[in-house]
């Protein structure tokens, strides 16, 4: 009986140190000189407070470009913890903000675009105490962070999702990143290809309306006014159906937005390896250095 104690003790200790490890988040690095601002409040929904991380490089006198990351999780999961690999804009001085929203276990479909919206807005406004230019703001996500860089960043001056932060014109970002982002939440929910019950759970008791789904969904928000948007994604995703990608590519070309589309030969959802995650970052960079960003 002792022995069968103990080793349910240690299968105890290595399970909590296993989930520790999982949820374990590195502190994100940045170059000396460097500074941050962590869990900064941009909005306040019914007691939900929406925070953000902001790293900043030196004060020189001009103001910094921007860059605002989204972390992904099917709407239902992750934090803005969890994410790093800031270092090729650290090195080209951009600032970057992290920002989580409200998951589907808080609030559906359309808050964490409404918070996303927030986030922008909130980062406009304060650019010049933030010492932000507002010209050359980048918003990137991957997975549901793509699609909701995406959708933050092609709702322009459209105020539909803009009812907590309401207050500032000529919203406009520089550039989309959209990794492996969803571009249509109906077709992934009921789709022919591989769909996911997250995107039925995130549009919550509109489940069922398909108008309700394209007017959260990037592929129906594309116009002539839209931003340059650079696109990456796997042709093996298990996840989220590269088609999705192809789709969004050619409504862009159809419409006649500036984008680049990077297919990564055998990539899973957000697995790549290492010389391919070099390349991503190197295009990405190249995408922006062509914008003058």
């Amino acid at each position: 009986m002792k022995k069968l104690t103990i080793l349910c003790a240690l299968l105890w200790t290595t399970f909590s140190l296993s989930a520790q490890d999982t949820a374990t988040v590195k502190k994100v690095q940045y170059p000396k000189g460097f500074n941050e601002q962590l869990n900064l409040v941009y909005t306040n929904v019914n007691g939900w407070e929406g925070k953000l991380d902001l790293y900043f490089p030196p004060t020189t006198g001009a103001a910094s470009p921007l860059v605002i990351n989204i972390h992904g999780g099917g709407w239902n999961k992750g934090t803005k913890e969890s994410q790093g690999g800031f270092s090729p804009f650290f090195k080209k001085g951009y600032a970057v903000a992290n920002i989580e929203y409200r998951l589907t276990g808080v609030a559906t479909a359309p808050a964490a675009i409404e918070d996303t919206r927030c986030a922008l807005i909130y980062l406009i406004s304060n650019a010049k105490k933030l010492n932000i230019d507002v010209s050359k703001i980048v918003i990137m996500g991957a997975s549901a962070g793509g699609h909701l860089a995406l959708m933050g960043g092609l709702m322009e001056n459209d105020h539909l999702f803009d009812g907590n932060c309401r207050g500032i014109e000529n919203i406009k970002v520089a550039a989309i990143i959209d990794k492996y982002g969803i571009t249509d939440v109906w077709d992934w929910g009921y789709g022919k290809l591989k769909t996911s019950k997250s995107a039925s759970s995130w549009l919550g008791a509109k489940a069922n309306d398909k108008d309700f789904a394209k007017s959260v969904s990037p592929l129906y928000q594309v116009k002539k006014s839209s931003p340059p948007v650079f696109i990456v994604h796997g042709d093996a995703d298990p996840t989220v159906p590269y088609e999705q990608s192809v789709a969004l590519k050619a409504k862009l070309d159809e419409i006649g937005v500036k984008s680049e589309f990077i297919t990564v030969k055998g990539g899973l959802h957000g697995k790549f390896s290492a010389e391919d995650n070099a390349m991503v970052n190197e295009k990405i960079m190249e995408f922006l250095k062509g914008l003058g960003l």
